[in-house]
């Protein structure tokens, strides 16, 4: 029982720990500070995460990095709507 709760508290926080930079970029419209190499790397260990859970029948592994790697998907998103603005020229 002890583990389970452990295991879920573990799970709940990786599942929404990108919650706060995506309420960030939202709200600021940038994401020039966000790393799409980190994001990226991430999105495939979540990934990988998944396959093992997948092979291990493990819903509380699925779940979590499938809820996870969406939010990761969300971020990626917006680094490619917001990351990219022109830098404005001085004159």
């Amino acid at each position: 029982m002890l583990w389970t709760i452990i295991g879920l508290t573990a799970a709940m926080l990786t599942m929404f720990s990108f919650i706060p930079q995506i309420i960030k970029v939202v709200t600021t419209k940038s994401a020039k500070d966000v790393s799409l190499i980190t994001l990226l790397q991430l999105s495939l260990g979540v990934s990988l995460w998944i396959i093992y859970g997948i092979h291990l029948k493990d819903f509380i592994i699925i779940i979590a990095n499938g809820i996870t790697l969406v939010t990761l998907v969300i971020l990626i998103s917006l680094h490619f709507i917001y990351g990219r603005k022109p830098q404005p020229t001085l004159i």
